[in-house]
């Protein structure tokens, strides 16, 4: 068996312990020049299955509507506004504040060259993903095409700080996932009641980001074969999911519906973190239960069968 080529290490730009400083003056620096325009919000706890998910609901959603009404670039990220860069990451990444945020220093890594969105990720993508993730403790996440929750065609993987909670678990969604039990590579969450597939990941591999990219492109391929979601011509994926990951484990959740009742879902929905427009749409989470939400965007274990 032919053996890989080395990575060089050169291949990572970002200088290590540099990132999270340069967030935070970038952020205050894009909050005075206008370039970032930060979504209010306010929030409850709804429970469902001992699972108190994080439900935002939009103070304001003027200025991002209007915002949007006068940007009519097809493509944001190419070029990307200047006063929203954050670093280079590598040779193919560089990381960016999104500009509509509702979580703060909430990261976008962005390819430089024009690539879609529905392209499977690769081991430059993981790469720039373990980059940051070894700077500070966050969850990213990936919205693999429109039904997935993606705004926008250029592929983008995205990153928030952790804790997502003000109080409570790092990640609602998290004593689920801890509660997995492992007998292989790829294993499931018990409580999901949705088509999904777990990996456990290694803390560890932050000190070393181009070997962790290897591994876990590895394992998301693993991901992929157990939800039955494989490449089609030219790379792209062959049905929509939505992926996260943190330092400990990567989970991966096939598509069937953009949203629910009109409430969008994407990947952070997955996390325990869902956000609504206004107090009806609250209504609905109430009355429905999340976690019956995200089942029936995802695809429900029992039609699978």
């Amino acid at each position: 068996m032919p053996q890989k080529p080395e990575i060089p290490q050169e291949r990572i730009l970002l200088k290590p312990g540099t990132l999270w400083k340069s967030i935070k003056e970038q952020t205050q620096y894009a909050l005075e020049c206008g370039a970032l325009l930060s979504i209010p919000t306010d929030f409850e706890f709804v429970e469902q299955n001992s699972i108190k998910f994080l439900i935002r609901i939009l103070s304001n959603l003027t200025r991002k509507d209007t915002a949007k009404q006068q940007d009519k670039k097809t493509n944001p990220f190419l070029p990307y506004e200047k006063d929203l860069f954050v670093a280079d990451i590598s040779p193919t990444h560089v990381c960016i504040l999104n500009k509509f945020n509702v979580v703060d220093y909430h990261l976008l890594i962005i390819t430089r060259a024009f690539e879609e969105q529905e392209k499977l990720l690769t081991l430059e993508d993981f790469s720039a993903m373990w980059a940051c993730l070894a700077e500070f403790e966050g969850l990213a996440f990936y919205n693999g095409g429109k039904i997935a929750g993606a705004s926008q065609p250029h592929k983008h993987l995205q990153i928030v700080p952790l804790p997502l909670t003000p109080s409570g678990e790092q990640i609602p969604i998290e004593p689920l996932i801890n509660s997995a039990k492992f007998q292989d590579t790829v294993t499931t969450v018990p409580g999901l009641p949705f088509v999904h597939a777990l990996a456990k990941l290694d803390p560890n591999w932050s000190n070393s980001p181009l070997t962790a990219a290897e591994a876990t492109l590895e394992l998301y391929q693993s991901l992929l074969s157990a939800v039955g979601l494989e490449a089609v011509e030219d790379n792209k994926q062959s049905g929509a999911y939505n992926l996260l990951a943190t330092r400990e484990w990567m989970l991966i959740v096939p598509r069937s519906h953009e949203d629910f009742d009109s409430i969008s879902v994407n990947s952070l929905g997955f996390a325990g973190a869902l956000l609504v427009r206004n107090q009806e749409q609250m209504q609905v989470i109430k009355e429905q239960g999340p976690m019956n939400i995200l089942k029936n965007v995802a695809i429900p274990i029992e039609e699978a069968k």
